[in-house]
């Protein structure tokens, strides 16, 4: 009875550990994806912000986020340099990417 009882605890720990290493690699997966969004946006705005692309430069970040089907929570703009900041989950896990882009000082 005693090695059933340690059977069953080694392997509810093993699935805890398990569980916790598949929401920490998800997490780790997402935040690489939207850490790109992120860098596409910044771009997308900073293009527009140049006259490369037509439109609101935060609106064209916006439009990139959206696509991504994550959330723009903030756009700056300081002359043709833009600041995007995207937010998402990953399970229990909030995830925040920032990026700058604009012309090379």
């Amino acid at each position: 009875m005693a090695g059933v009882v340690t059977a069953v605890g080694v392997l509810a720990v093993t699935g805890t550990v398990a569980a916790g290493c598949a929401l920490a690699g998800a997490a780790a997966i997402q935040s690489a994806r939207v850490s790109a969004v992120a860098d596409t946006a910044a771009l997308a705005a900073a293009d527009t912000a140049l006259g490369f692309a037509g439109g609101v430069p935060c609106g064209r970040a916006a439009q990139v986020v959206a696509r991504s089907g994550h959330a723009l929570a903030a756009c700056e703009m300081d002359g043709v340099v833009a600041t995007v900041l995207v937010e998402s989950t990953a399970g229990v896990f909030a995830i925040q990417a920032r990026s700058r882009a604009g012309p090379p000082e």
